[in-house]
């Protein structure tokens, strides 16, 4: 019997990570759990943590990364899975040593950190041709300068740790399906 993996899915915006995700936790039987939708369901739910959560986002404001962490390690808690797929979480350094610490404390550990590397100028013409107003190439543009100050640190932090799976992003989403499999050992 396979082991069920523990796997963290990074990339910039428009890499293709929640179609990949989806693909890959429905493959592997992997609990798949987006920062994203955790938050939009803590908050209809009413919880403690989505009062708290919404308070923030209601401001426009980033939801405070103790408040991101105990939800999605309430949530993994709550599921008692073996296996689980996080897209969208870790988004910074400070989130993924607070993961590392939890799943710690559950005696756990990661097995593996998959990035997306799709090159600036793809992402922007992959967004721009979704139409949307949030897609436009300036804005485009301004989300990956900020990917690449917060997020993009995180492939020297799973790197260090012997976790980092980089995987071509470009092509055939098909194509990097198998890529992103073959990283992840699931052949």
């Amino acid at each position: 019997m396979a082991v069920a993996q523990k796997l963290v899915l990074l990339g910039p915006p428009g890499a293709g990570k929640g179609t990949q995700a989806e693909r890959l936790s429905g493959d592997l039987g992997l609990f798949h759990l987006s920062t994203g939708d955790q938050l939009r369901e803590e908050r209809d739910a009413d919880t403690e943590l989505g009062r708290r959560a919404g308070a923030f986002i209601e401001q426009g404001e980033l939801v405070p990364d103790d408040i991101v962490v105990a939800m999605l390690l309430g949530r993994l808690d709550a599921e008692r899975v073996d296996g689980f797929l996080l897209d969208g979480f870790p988004r910074t350094v400070t989130q993924a040593e607070a993961l590392e610490q939890g799943l710690t404390e559950r005696d756990r550990k990661l097995d593996a950190a998959v990035l997306l590397d799709v090159p600036d100028e793809e992402v922007v013409e992959r967004l721009g041709s979704r139409g949307r107003e949030d897609d436009a190439p300036d804005v485009v543009r301004e989300r990956l300068r900020v990917y690449h100050e917060v997020t993009e640190p995180l492939v020297c932090f799973y790197e260090d740790r012997g976790l980092l799976a980089r995987v071509d992003g470009t092509g055939d989403p098909d194509d990097i399906y198998a890529r992103v499999r073959e990283a992840v050992g699931a052949r």
